[in-house]
């Protein structure tokens, strides 16, 4: 089979555009109808998604798009008429996962060839990533990487009509592409990206590689969104970014993050309002002082420290200093008073001493994170970071993590001790997936309770005692007003 491969740079992406995308969603409609007429099946889609929220939302794009065309979701893999994975690059594993998905998929395709097998996502935007797939799973029918998501359809069109590979990821990214359908997994919460790309180009870290520079949206258009998700129900929403704390500053016209949360704090309908990631080095007293007077806004802050040695955050170009860290969490927690703070810590990058390794340990102390994410360093190639040659021993690495896990563990318990006896107001979100009989929801802190109550609480905000503490998760009974 003939591949044909489109490389392009700088593309604006138009109202007409749009329009023309449209117009091949109902072209792949029209297909649908005409089969489901012949076969009496409605066809089906199975999506899996890899990494973080905004590829969560990007999914959700692709679901609205798919949705429109005809398209029904299955769980099934093998009853599946198109399968996609959007995929991430900023761990291995991940990389890994979908190579393993992907090699599983060789007979199914034999077994179907009219079989659509798409891959998309950060990792697509990775040539070597593309050529490796090319070579190795010739049963891959489409590729195309973050930029040009909105082409969704014509590349879907092109695939099916054509029976012959395509391939095509846009180096970078031009104009963000507005109007596109979207099919949310959630009723209660919503997630809501404001900004594309990263400039802060890490020395670990392949974002700003694969989602190209930062691009804002425009406050109007987000407040549109938000006004429309509170109009249908939602109550909570969440703020989404490589760096939230860097909105507006492409626009150039006094445009800020701290601005956009004083106007969506007017917004009826919506409860609360979530966001992330916030870089240190980018949050400011503005920043701070919405957080304190917006009184949607929760009061949960996700701050990456990512390393407590000023020596190794000044590798990771990270661009502040521990001192600049300790001082910003303590300026934070004294305006927001009861606020908790999580963060990602980064164990082993290049060079990192026992010494480096213990100023981390204390900066956990200091700053008493109500939870972290932490990650063994691993090499992602293309960065800085990978090319170093003082690589860290994986035994190494692993001792400290244990190390730093039973401290945080420690700390995420001691915090979660504070509880017991409280009264908080939680949003539910719905049935906990471990107990067909406990419902489920968050406070503002971002602490999940588990209490028994009933459907018609999904979506509200209740009142929870906490009767029973775990690291990780909290238990109450429901207080009944």
């Amino acid at each position: 089979m003939s591949l044909r491969i489109e490389e392009r740079k700088n593309i604006q992406v138009s109202t007409e555009e749009i329009t023309r995308q449209r117009q091949f969603l109902e072209e792949v409609k029209q297909i649908n109808y005409q089969k489901e007429l012949k076969t009496g099946r409605k066809k089906l889609y199975h999506l899996v998604t890899f990494g973080c929220q905004m590829n969560e939302n990007d999914s959700e794009r692709l679901a609205g798009f798919l949705g429109e065309m005809g398209y029904a979701e299955t769980e099934n893999i093998n009853d599946s008429d198109v399968i996609i994975y959007n995929t991430c690059c900023v761990r291995e594993n991940a990389e890994l996962k979908v190579y393993g998905h992907l090699g599983a998929l060789k007979h199914l395709k034999e077994e179907k060839p009219e079989l659509i097998i798409a891959v998309c996502g950060c990792m697509m935007q990775q040539p070597e990533v593309v050529e490796h797939i090319r070579k190795k799973y010739r049963h891959v029918d489409l590729i195309f990487g973050t930029h040009n998501l909105f082409k969704f359809p014509e590349l879907l069109y092109t695939a099916i009509s054509s029976n012959s590979p395509l391939v095509e990821v846009w180096e970078t990214a031009g104009t963000i592409a507005e109007g596109m359908p979207i099919e949310r997994k959630n009723g209660v919460k919503a997630w809501v990206t404001i900004m594309y790309g990263c400039n802060n180009f890490c020395s670990y870290c392949i974002v700003p590689y694969v989602r190209g520079r930062e691009r804002s949206r425009s406050m109007e258009d987000i407040i549109n969104e938000v006004r429309m998700l509170g109009q249908q129900g939602y109550k909570e929403i969440a703020l989404l970014g490589q760096n939230v704390n860097s909105y507006g500053k492409d626009m150039k016209d006094g445009t800020s993050f701290a601005k956009l949360l004083y106007e969506i704090d007017k917004i009826e309908g919506i409860e609360r309002v979530r966001f992330m990631t916030s870089h240190p080095k980018d949050l400011s007293d503005e920043l701070i002082q919405a957080m304190r007077d917006c009184k949607k806004v929760c009061r949960h802050l996700h701050l990456p420290v990512q390393a407590g040695s000023t020596k190794v955050l000044k590798e990771m170009n990270r661009k502040y200093t521990k001192e600049q860290y300790l001082d910003l969490a303590a300026r934070i927690k004294n305006a927001v008073p009861g606020i908790a703070l999580t963060t990602d810590i980064i164990v082993g990058f290049p060079g990192e001493t026992e010494e480096d390794f213990n100023d981390t340990i204390d900066v956990l102390e200091k700053v008493r994170f109500d939870s972290a994410y932490t990650f063994l360093y691993s090499k992602r190639t293309g960065t800085p970071a990978a090319k170093r040659e003082d690589q860290v021993p994986e035994e190494v690495k692993k001792r400290r993590f244990d190390r730093l896990l039973e401290v945080q563990n420690r700390i995420s318990r001691e915090i979660n001790d504070g509880y017991m006896g409280k009264e908080v107001e939680i949003l539910v979100e719905g049935l906990s997936k471990n107990n067909d009989e406990t419902y489920t929801g968050r406070t503002s802190t971002d602490k999940i309770v588990h209490f028994k109550g009933r459907e018609e609480l999904i979506g509200k905000l209740v009142t929870v005692r906490i009767e029973q503490v775990q690291t990780w998760s909290l238990f109450g009974t429901l207080i009944e007003k």
